[in-house]
């Protein structure tokens, strides 16, 4: 039974606001990644391309705090993850089953990689987020070399801009005493990746059969909730983004009033980045309430912004909610003890017996 002092622990921790050691250098170079692909598409009058291209440019978020060498050949593995993310979910894009299908393939996979190479926050997240916006996007062969090419450009951009970056900061310091840490847990790993592509796959399927506008958001919060450590943070993460989307609809709300130009908005997604880089680490609600402008911007800067307003903000709450409700449950499913050991000594069995049948066969 939880105590009164115990649940006001709780609420508290809701909107605690984090200290934290991140300098602004990070916040403002991942602005600059994703905006100046913006401003170029803004320039030629190409917005979407300019959307694809920024998108790439998030890879500069998974830039480590270690030696030259090591800052770019991870930049430049997630970039190939980006590139090879965005074609995986494109190609399949051709017919709802099958691209949720893959998609949940697809994230059991991703999560599996960087669980062994421990890799840092944000994670899975981006690559699974990619893979759902390509797979909801209309199937046209034709142009599909021209959108992994936008995708590529954006992320060669970051790089440059990390390996600038990288020799200011490490004075051209190459290498440095260091190790690279590789954990093995193939049990409860592959537990995990198979509840999370199983969610995966199911939210993506449901934006489809739902004939949702843009049936990603649904996996793309179902993605953001699981990513906490613990029971008790995904529920928490889960309230924190209904709570933190509903507000930033509002925000949405009042800046859709304003019907800004094309520029305006590129200006408003570069400075809404710069504004969630800043918070992400810190307060988790708060950081929603500036993404939710910034992605609903992102999704229908190619479109012009629709002219019902009221229709998109109850549009994007209701696919939220829904992602994040099941974001919630696959969460409980992650930390379920009995079922966590119950399905890691089902795997480690099946292995033995597959080993012991390739012995005997040999």
């Amino acid at each position: 039974m939880i105590t009164l002092k115990q649940l006001q622990s709780k609420i508290v921790s809701l909107f605690q606001y984090k200290k934290s050691e991140r300098t602004w250098h990070i916040p403002f170079l991942a602005s600059l990644c994703v905006g100046i692909p913006l401003f170029i598409g803004c320039y030629f009058d190409k917005p979407t391309n300019g959307i694809t291209a920024s998108i790439g440019g998030l890879v500069f978020l998974y830039l480590p705090s270690s030696s030259l060498a090591r800052r770019m050949v991870t930049v430049l593995a997630c970039s190939f993850g980006f590139v090879f993310a965005f074609t995986i979910g494109v190609l399949f894009s051709f017919n709802p089953y099958l691209s949720s299908l893959v998609l949940g393939l697809f994230a059991a996979f991703v999560h599996w990689v960087s669980r062994f190479y421990q890799l840092k926050p944000p994670g899975n997240f981006f690559f699974i987020m990619i893979a759902s916006i390509a797979s909801c996007m209309p199937f046209n062969l034709e142009i599909i070399p021209v959108k992994v090419g936008l995708i590529a450009m954006g992320t060669m951009l970051a790089c440059m801009i990390a390996f600038i970056y990288s020799i200011l900061l490490t004075k051209g310091t190459l290498f440095k005493s260091e190790f690279v840490v590789v954990v093995q847990k193939n049990y409860s790993t592959i537990f995990e990746a198979v509840i999370i592509g199983f969610f995966m796959s199911l939210s993506l399927l449901t934006g489809l059969l739902l004939k949702l506008d843009n049936p990603y958001w649904i996996p793309i919060s179902c993605a953001a909730v699981i990513q906490g450590v613990t029971l008790e943070q995904i529920w928490r993460r889960t309230f924190q983004r209904i709570l933190g989307t509903f507000l930033g609809l509002g925000l949405t709300w009042l800046l859709l009033g304003l019907k800004l130009n094309l520029f305006w908005i590129c200006f408003c997604i570069m400075a809404f980045q710069f504004v969630v880089e800043t918070l992400i680490v810190r307060q988790y609600a708060l950081t929603i309430i500036f993404m939710t402008p910034l992605t609903i911007f992102l999704a229908d800067i190619g479109n012009s912004i629709p002219i019902d307003p009221n229709g998109l903000i109850a549009a994007r709450f209701f696919d939220i909610v829904i992602g994040s409700f099941i974001g919630g449950f696959a969460g409980w499913l992650l930390h379920h003890r009995y079922l966590r050991d119950k399905s890691e000594k089902q795997i480690r069995k099946t292995r033995i017996a597959i080993c012991r049948n390739r012995v005997t066969y040999f």
